[in-house]
């Protein structure tokens, strides 16, 4: 799978392309990356996926959006489906101003487009202008099809990555992970923390991981550590360590991986959450944290135990 961030140095010829976000490579978006790898792989044309960063209503509305995936990340899940290319542009205020007729012509002359994939509710260009309709009439005359693949819904209605990102922010990882199609990941380098976990005889792993994701609610989580090629159970803690540092405003994130005794310091590690166990607490006692860390751990070996792990 090629990954560039360059649309105008791309040089494709009869490309099947879908254009979108795409945050979180969903199991909505998979229907339409699915079929586009499928039909073009039939047709003995690449198939491309153009996507924007940063998230295309950050940039219009000016509001913070916590995206489920980095660029990369997304690229990486594309290319696990089939992708053969990837074009993670950068949104800007005056792509936003380009028309659809524009924008269309450019896709035209960089990949060789001939036939568009777009999701029921898609629309590019000024004032959203580029709808189905809009884009079907353009193709007649540049020289590609499009095809409106119909939403993906379930008991909960259309799957969204708006709607993932709120199951997230309320910690609801497990029903996050259902509507993924893979569980919620959060990762960085291991970086030295107060040391009190190893005092207490649960050192932990704390992660420098990328403020600009998605972050679960504060408290304690199970999830499946990967390490390299390596995977751990980990009982997990989001929050302010109030036993210890009440006062604190900035979160960590911090990881106790079970059955595991090795320095990691400066090296990467991934967690996979599976599910919410408690809200962070604060304890009067030194004691009753550990008791409750015991069972956490417990409760994160027996649930892990019985789950099924899954990435794509």
């Amino acid at each position: 799978m090629q990954h560039t961030h360059s649309l105008e140095e791309t040089s494709l010829q009869n490309s099947w392309l879908t254009i979108g976000v795409f945050d979180g490579v969903h199991r909505g978006h998979r229907k339409i990356i699915q079929k586009l790898v499928r039909n073009a792989h039939a047709a003995n044309a690449p198939a491309v996926v153009l996507t924007f960063h940063p998230h295309p209503a950050s940039v219009l509305t000016g509001k913070d959006i916590q995206c489920l995936t980095t660029p990369d990340e997304r690229a990486e899940l594309l290319g696990a489906l089939g992708v053969d290319v990837v074009i993670t542009q950068r949104f800007t205020r005056d792509l936003s101003a380009a028309t659809a007729h524009q924008y269309m012509s450019t896709l035209k002359q960089c990949l060789g487009l001939s036939h568009l994939l777009i999701g029921y509710d898609f629309a590019l260009g000024k004032g959203r202008e580029g709808n189905a309709a809009r884009l079907t009439e353009i193709g007649s005359e540049l020289g590609y099809t499009v095809e409106v693949v119909p939403a993906l819904s379930d008991e909960s209605g259309v799957i969204s990555s708006t709607e993932i990102r709120k199951l997230i922010n309320t910690g609801n990882v497990t029903d996050a992970a259902n509507l993924l199609g893979y569980p919620y990941s959060l990762g960085g380098v291991v970086i030295r923390g107060a040391g009190r976990g190893k005092q207490i005889n649960f050192p932990t792993a704390n992660i420098d991981y990328l403020k600009q994701k998605s972050t679960p609610t504060n408290g304690i989580y199970a999830c499946w550590a990967r390490l390299g090629n390596e995977t751990f159970m980990a009982a997990t803690n989001i929050g302010f360590n109030p036993t210890f540092t009440p006062e604190r405003q900035n979160q960590s994130l911090e990881a106790y991986l079970l059955d595991f005794d090795r320095d990691i310091y400066g090296e990467t590690l991934h967690l996979d959450f599976v599910a919410r166990l408690r809200d962070e607490i604060r304890y009067t006692t030194v004691e009753a944290l550990i008791d409750q860390i015991h069972d956490d751990v417990n409760k994160t070996r027996l649930l892990l135990n019985r789950s099924k792990r899954g990435r794509v």
